[in-house]
């Protein structure tokens, strides 16, 4: 059976009651709380950080997924881990040095992982598998919740699982592969079709307005990938 772990987004949460929106999505059937960092510099966008992080991780015992999309990322990596993430990914333009970012996460005892926007070239895995857990790849560019899904993603989705397969067999290690933005019900099934075994979810879940709506939702994205056989 395909593995399908929902990783909702609180970017579509309601932020003035947050805790309880983790408590309930993760009720609801979540695997992941996704959780995204935007510093209005490498990104657009202005959104949480750290202490926001350590206000929400006694509401779940679920992972926390701590998307980076912040320019530099060593200063602030320390920070997000006593927090209480459990992973943290961040984009590869985004680190000077992406091998001594990615190992001061490993340092640290949490998984690390990289971002790859929509026109970034993968050549960074020719480096770096050995230091990655999770991959994420973006199919919207970054910024902003409640874009279209960006189709030639899906093309990059096969590419990628083609190599971590591969490397499977040559090392016997697995590495998560996560895909965000735009995913719902009426697209999950290619998107895991592809390749992917983790899907972030915001608009799509948070969206159905409440812990009924949104264990729904999931339940819809999971019969999905359950249909491709």
């Amino acid at each position: 059976m395909r593995t399908c772990r929902i990783a909702p987004s609180i970017l579509s949460a309601d932020f003035a009651r947050l805790g309880q929106e983790v408590s309930d999505v993760v009720e609801a059937g979540a695997d992941w709380i996704h959780f995204d960092v935007m510093d209005n510099h490498y990104v657009p966008n202005l959104t949480v950080g750290p202490q926001v992080l350590k206000a929400i991780r006694p509401y779940t015992q679920a992972p926390i997924d701590v998307h980076l999309m912040i320019e530099p990322v060593d200063s602030l990596i320390p920070a997000f881990v006593k927090a209480g993430a459990d992973l943290i990914t961040f984009h590869c333009e985004a680190s000077k040095h992406v091998d001594r970012s990615l190992q001061l996460i490993r340092d640290s005892g949490v998984k690390a992982g990289l971002v790859f926007n929509p026109a970034t070239p993968l050549t960074y895995l020719d480096y770096e598998l050995d230091r990655i857990d999770i991959i994420l790849l973006m199919s919207v560019n970054p910024g902003f919740g409640g874009q279209s899904f960006i189709e030639p993603t899906l093309e990059k989705v096969a590419a990628v699982r083609a190599r971590l397969d591969k490397y499977r067999e040559e090392t016997g290690r697995d590495i998560f592969l996560e895909v965000d933005g735009g995913i719902k019900p009426s697209n999950i099934a290619r998107v895991a079709a592809a390749g992917a075994d983790t899907f972030v979810a915001g608009s799509a879940i948070f969206g159905a307005g409440h812990k009924a709506g949104y264990a729904d939702v999931m339940k819809q994205m999971r019969q999905a990938v359950v249909d491709l056989g």
